[in-house]
């Protein structure tokens, strides 16, 4: 069974909890970063009796981002079926798992602002679901169905905000998606095993700007699986326990695929050229996230088995 953890800030410590109803109880141990906590940390969450004593009202404390700024932030890009036919692309045609890399000092406690910076027009959201190492990998590994939870130990909510209007004339995933702010992850992480991630189709997710439900799918419409994922990514790079994977996000952005005629045309203007038309073009999009919008995400199984929290944040300007 799943067991939600928090991260927080208990007068000048930083502590560690397992999450029992509106009250946490505290996990006993010193874990400065999540590779530590993945390890024993982890273990003594599973182990912590029922009866413990939770002295903290969840509602009450200051939550940290679950994901240590020491951690990799890892990505995958148009990961759902959804995600990419309004993309205007067809999966038939783009069958290969784009990976990318968010800056980890992007990442963000659930409930902070989302900054905008000055010269960004083009602000969107991306509801994902985050997978957590729970042991290094320094070389090509076979994962598979049945060893997947080997690999994962946590899952966690994701927003992957993105500066649409960066991302795309310059053609940066990481500029356009690693301002400060960009990676809002958690509140909860929640703690799996084999029998939770056989239930890996039953999670949904959602996400709703100002009250207006705008993402809204299952895990079923993913393109490339998380065993398949690592794998590949193993041929790749190293990882630690602690890092971050997300894995992509379902349709309903607010970046659409523009006509075919204009996407060709936008193939050969210049970057500054292709900024202007984007920032243009986010004028007259409704969905674009601005200054005073509240975005609420949420990823939970269909039996609220797993269920990674709610994360809410308003859009703010940047100095």
């Amino acid at each position: 069974m799943a067991i939600s953890v928090v991260r927080y800030r208990d007068a000048d410590e930083t502590r560690w909890g397992v999450v029992r109803g509106d009250r946490v109880a505290p996990i006993e141990g010193h874990y400065p970063s999540t590779r530590d906590f993945m390890g024993e940390g982890a273990a003594r969450a599973r182990s912590l009796p029922v009866d413990a004593a939770a002295p903290h009202e969840l509602g009450a404390l200051d939550l940290l981002c679950p994901i240590t700024r020491d951690r990799q932030f890892l990505c995958q890009a148009i990961n759902y079926h959804s995600h990419m036919r309004e993309s205007g692309i067809s999966p038939t045609a783009s069958p290969f798992n784009i990976f990318f890399r968010k800056a980890s000092s992007c990442l963000a406690a659930a409930n902070t602002d989302i900054v905008v910076p000055p010269h960004v027009e083009f602000l969107d959201y991306e509801v994902e679901l985050g997978l957590v190492f729970s042991r290094d990998v320094s070389g090509p590994v076979a994962v598979s169905e049945a060893t997947l939870h080997e690999h994962i130990g946590a899952l966690v909510l994701v927003n992957d905000v993105s500066a649409r209007d960066v991302q795309l004339s310059e053609l940066q995933f990481y500029k356009g998606k690693s301002y400060r702010s960009f990676g809002p992850v958690g509140p909860v992480l929640a703690l799996v095993d084999g029998d939770d991630l056989a239930r890996f189709d039953t999670l949904r997710l959602r996400l709703s700007v100002n009250g207006e439900l705008r993402q809204d799918a299952s895990t079923t419409d993913m393109v490339h699986r998380p065993a398949p994922t690592l794998t590949e990514l193993s041929a790749l790079q190293d990882w630690e326990a602690g890092d971050l994977l997300a894995t992509g996000t379902p349709g309903g952005c607010a970046l659409q695929a523009p006509a075919t005629p204009l996407r060709l045309l936008a193939q050969v203007l210049t970057p500054a050229k292709r900024r202007a038309l984007l920032q243009k073009a986010a004028t007259r999009n409704p969905k674009r996230l601005r200054p005073g919008d509240l975005v609420e995400a949420s990823i939970r199984s269909e039996d609220g088995a797993i269920d990674l929290g709610v994360q809410r944040n308003k859009v703010v300007g940047g100095p």
